[in-house]
């Protein structure tokens, strides 16, 4: 078809990027835990529907599965990888990709930061679309998903670490 005809053409997507931050009133240490607590994710993030499967201990190298129903989209599975975990500095990074085998994968890094009255967390996406399918459809889909969820799930997190330091420690 030559240039000009039939309306405007888009390039695929391959990349998408994002971040989101929060303050919660809450000792970084405490966020930092519940980040990196594998098992609680469901308690703030409302995007996974349950843990799969995880590791004994949490390391560098390490994998757990969740499994992932966002609003108005099918479930799946999404596997992830630790690739960075510094208690000391409170950094953790990991990448997901469908359980599925699909190439396409997410590489996320929290950050747990003092600040006044608790601590500030920024979360960072980095979102790599090796195939058709997702830099066409899927990828423009999550990337809209994304900017809404990651927002609800950090002030779920604030809510979840406050209500558990708030608690009375047996």
């Amino acid at each position: 078809m030559p240039a000009g005809v039939g309306g405007p053409t888009f390039p695929a997507m391959r990349k998408f990027l994002g971040t989101a931050s929060v303050h919660a009133t809450a000792a970084p240490t405490t966020v930092f835990a519940a980040i990196t607590d594998v098992d609680a994710l469901p308690l703030w993030n409302a995007a996974i529907e349950r843990v799969v499967d995880r590791p004994a201990v949490l390391g560098t190298g390490t994998r757990w599965t969740v499994r992932m129903h966002p609003r108005h989209v099918p479930p799946w599975n999404s596997v992830s990888t630790v690739e960075v975990l510094d208690p000391e500095l409170r950094h953790f990074g990991y990448r997901t990709q469908h359980a599925g085998g699909n190439p396409s994968f997410v590489r996320w890094h929290w950050s747990v930061v003092p600040s006044a009255g608790g601590a500030d967390v920024t979360v960072t996406w980095d979102c790599t679309l090796n195939t058709a399918d997702r830099r066409w459809f899927g990828g423009p889909i999550r990337r809209r998903q994304l900017a809404r969820e990651v927002p609800a799930s950090l002030a779920a997190l604030a809510a979840h670490v406050q209500s558990s330091t708030a608690r009375p420690q047996p």
